[in-house]
């Protein structure tokens, strides 16, 4: 007896009709699947638009001194098509796949907060429409998808493309960090019976490891963001050096973030890789250990190789010597990744299916991709291809070779899951040809334009020997890859009315989303099989005993731990991407501080003392607010009533002192435009009142669900997340009030 049909004894039947409700029923929905298919149709959408970016500007570079473009239009597109592919099609597109598989990949009805979930779904498709309603409000961001100041900032790019630019990706950036946070209280809080950290599909160990790694590098972006958009709409300094700022510190802040993005990108990939292989080579992956660990070597090495994108700047030796070591040592566990997918291929029945095909297309492109990636660690090598073509082709080998390349394998291998139908084999593989030879065509001659010197970002070109016919392939080959793209979607919208029903698990695939129909109803399961190693299919159709027959386990919506619920969980993972956030902003006025001598300033016109008896009423605060929840602890309704209120008045107080503060000092002609003092401290400030606030605002909420007889139990898990939210505002300003006011009464 196979798999397949041993799932379809252990999994009791429901209808698979969803109820009536058409769009609004898709607008409203709560359910993962849902979301997640909203994610993907919402990265599919955008791949088209970039990709006809792309073909835009491969068009204008066909050849030499080409008016296709003007230079204006070709830079817009440049910014959009790299924002676009980076911010709205992979990330949609790995989110999208996580949010609908990992609840089915670990047994549970749905992820842990559903509205946050949902709230992430239509933020990506605001933050999409705010960056291209940018063409119809004065014209695209036109500064590159990168940024860099001074050419985002205001006397550079007067337009308001930027501005919406920043808008549609803070969007983006929250969406994400909610995914993160749903992500990690999901795989800990709602795994099924038996479903152990250590036997989880690799696909959703590495959603897991990945959320960790975006709430390390997301908030940082958001800083970015926030000190750019301060710098452009209320006269801020950080970035323009005519006033003091650092235009190199946005790159140090950027690719802070724009390093661990290229993984926050990729580890899903590796998760789907490590999914597929096994099934068509018809073996368990060789080394689990090994990928897993490796996952998590990744994301640790790479919050500390940014600055291999800034060898150029000129940092010195001593820091070229350790981001070249730290960009080398990366490379050791994604290299034992792949020598894991290679054996576990090894001497393996494989089946060329089309995910199989995309799998080993990745394998081949994201190998040589990394290998380029390691030539740029010899910093003198650096020196003379990091503004060529050279870094255009080894950038598109990782994140179209192998992500994307990843990416469709997924698309191809749950697609019969997530629809019920089959995609056509014979135009997949017409697909997977198109895209193997227009991506190599379009990408691997850009490497040899790099060497010969033709630098990117450009608009036009000289008529150099071969700079034309070789640009003219790389044209011809981006075309091919377009028409497989059409392939592809043909396919998808083909197979959606009339593609051959695919069954419950077509691929005879082991893990739990093919436990259930296809696709699954509201509810996800019934009954769970009985999980007793990495492979549950496997196992259920191999007892351990012969004739011995397996049990089944109902689903259960949660396995809360004891000592922590999910939504403490969720608040503490939350509040580890605002310290992110905060200490951001912590380094710039710290560097200013000294860089600038805003320190001098800040001793001149801040009152420490008087900050310091604003700063104890803080603190009392987060003291009533640990006796609210003893008071609840102890069913004391009044009790809590009283401690919350009094935590509400006492932050209030703090509020009124920091406002009478900062009162004095626009009185006195410091402003956030005034300086770069100025800029740092009602920056680092504001953000930490508004925090305030927002914990004011559910405080009061607290207080009046508390005096409504909300809370008749012991213990609420809403009581004690914002209650650790609360104490964390207060221990942030621990640090601020150190870093502002005692370091400059200490000068």
């Amino acid at each position: 007896m196979n798999g397949a049909s041993v799932a379809s004894q252990a999994v009791s039947r429901l209808p698979r009709e969803r109820a009536a409700g058409g769009l609004y029923a898709w607008v409203a929905s709560l359910d993962h699947k849902q979301i997640g298919i909203i994610y993907l149709l919402t990265g599919l959408v955008f791949l088209v638009v970039g990709g006809v970016e792309a073909l835009l500007m491969r068009t204008q570079l066909a050849s030499a001194r080409n008016a296709f473009l003007d230079p204006e239009t070709f830079n817009q597109m440049f910014t959009m098509h790299g924002t676009t592919m980076i911010f709205l099609v992979v990330i949609p597109l790995v989110l999208g796949l996580g949010i609908y598989l990992v609840p089915l990949q670990i047994g549970a009805r749905d992820m842990a907060f559903p509205r946050l979930n949902a709230l992430g779904a239509w933020l990506i498709v605001l933050g999409g429409l705010l960056i291209y309603y940018s063409f119809v409000a004065g014209g695209a961001p036109n500064a590159g998808w990168f940024s860099y100041a001074p050419l985002s900032e205001k006397p550079y790019s007067m337009g308001t493309g930027v501005d919406y630019w920043i808008l549609g990706l803070f969007a983006l950036g929250i969406s994400t960090i909610g995914s993160a946070v749903n992500f990690i209280v999901t795989i800990i809080k709602l795994r099924a019976p038996g479903m152990t950290m250590t036997r989880l599909p690799l696909f959703t160990w590495m959603t897991f490891v990945n959320s960790f790694l975006i709430l390390a590098a997301l908030p940082v972006l958001n800083a970015c963001l926030a000190m750019l958009l301060i710098d452009r709409q209320l006269g801020g300094h950080f970035f323009t050096a005519q006033s003091g700022g650092s235009a190199v510190l946005w790159q140090h802040f950027f690719w802070s973030f724009g390093h661990p993005e290229v993984y926050i990108m990729v580890l899903p990939a590796f998760g789907v890789i490590s999914e597929v292989i096994p099934v068509f080579s018809r073996r368990p992956i060789f080394g689990y250990e090994f990928v897993a660990g490796s996952t998590v070597a990744i994301a640790f090495l790479s919050l500390a190789v940014w600055a291999h994108h800034m060898f150029a700047v000129g940092l010195g030796r001593y820091a070229d010597i350790f981001f070249a070591i730290a960009s080398m040592l990366i490379a050791i566990p994604t290299g034992v990744k792949v020598l894991n997918w290679s054996a576990t291929m090894w001497r393996g029945a494989i089946r060329f299916t089309p995910p199989m095909l995309f799998a080993m297309a990745f394998l081949v492109q994201f190998t040589f991709g990394g290998i380029t990636g390691v030539s740029f660690t010899a910093v003198p090598l650096d020196w003379q291809v990091e503004d060529s073509y050279y870094l255009v082709a080894h950038l598109h080998y990782v994140a179209v070779g192998g992500i994307l390349f990843a990416l469709f394998a997924g698309f191809y291998y749950w697609f019969p899951k997530i629809t019920g139908r089959m995609l056509s084999e014979p135009l997949g593989k017409w697909n997977f040809w198109l895209m193997f030879i227009g991506f190599n065509l379009t990408f691997f001659i850009q490497h040899i334009l790099g060497l010969l010197g033709m630098p990117r970002r450009v608009w036009t070109y000289p008529d150099l020997p071969t700079w034309g016919a070789y640009n003219m392939i790389s044209t011809v080959g981006s075309y091919l890859l377009g028409g497989a793209i059409l392939i592809f979607v043909y396919d998808v919208i083909v197979s959606l009315r009339r593609g051959k029903p695919a069954g419950d698990n077509p691929w005879g695939a082991w893990t739990l989303e093919w436990a259930t129909s296809s696709p699954p109803p509201e509810e996800n399961f019934t009954l769970v099989p009985p999980i007793r190693g990495r492979r549950p299919l496997w196992d259920l159709a191999h007892p351990p005993r012969a004739g011995a027959a397996p049990s089944q386990s109902p689903a259960r919506p949660a396995r809360e731990a004891p000592a922590m619920g999910g939504p403490e969980l969720g608040m503490f993972t939350f509040i580890a991407s605002e310290a992110v956030f905060f200490l951001i902003l912590i380094i710039a006025y710290a560097y200013y501080h000294e860089a600038a001598h805003t320190g001098a300033v800040a001793a001149r016109v801040l009152d420490p003392g008087r900050a310091g008896v604003n700063t104890l009423f803080l603190l009392a605060s987060s003291v009533t607010m640990w006796l609210g929840s003893k008071s609840l602890a102890r069913r004391n309704q009044a009790g809590l009533i009283g401690w919350l209120a009094a935590t509400i008045a006492l932050g209030a107080v703090f509020l009124l002192g920091q406002a009478r503060e900062w009162g004095g000092l626009i009185r006195g002609n410091i402003t956030i435009s005034h300086d770069l003092f100025g800029t740092t401290f009602f920056t680092l400030t504001g953000f930490h009142g508004l925090h305030v606030f927002l914990g004011l605002v559910l405080l009061v909420m607290l207080c009046a669900l508390a005096a409504r007889g909300q809370f008749i139990r012991a213990r609420s898990s809403g009581v004690e997340a914002v209650g650790i939210y609360w104490h964390f505002v207060d221990g942030v300003w621990i640090v601020v009030y150190s870093v502002i006011y005692l370091w400059s009464a200490i000068r």
